[in-house]
């Protein structure tokens, strides 16, 4: 071999390995910006309203009501799930309903079994009054 033939053969390997790395870093942006998609579409769905709540921040009582309304009326139409497939029904986060549901078992109104990720959630019957 003639030595202008190697450096030919190594500039033309030069050139796929350069394009080969200009392809990986390209595929690698969209694979990111794919998952960050994925990850925001997901987060604002799972939200409850449209803006987010600061960190710290209390949660008023008629807010926590509503949050526990919601969750009792999917307990109801689904009776026996997680609070995995709760939240995502009530639109919520399964820290945010951590307190409503604790409201309700208090309540009365659903009772749980099972523990932690294998806690299912159960309505009970409306208690009647003594009059």
């Amino acid at each position: 071999m003639k030595t202008t033939d190697i450096e030919r053969l190594e500039q033309q390997i030069e050139q796929l390995i350069r394009e080969h790395l200009a392809e990986c870093a390209r595929r690698a942006r969209l694979a990111v910006e794919r998952g960050f998609a994925a990850t925001l579409k997901r987060s604002s769905a799972t939200r409850v309203g449209s803006g987010r709540r600061a960190v710290g921040k209390r949660r008023s009582v008629e807010e926590i009501d509503g949050l526990a309304e919601q969750l009792a009326a999917a307990v109801c139409a689904k009776p026996g799930t997680t609070m995995v497939v709760l939240a995502a029904e009530v639109g919520a986060t399964v820290g945010e309903l951590e307190r409503p549901a604790a409201r309700l078992k208090k309540a009365g109104r659903i009772r749980t079994v099972g523990e932690r990720n294998m806690t299912r959630y159960f309505p009970l019957p409306a208690r009647k009054s003594a009059t």
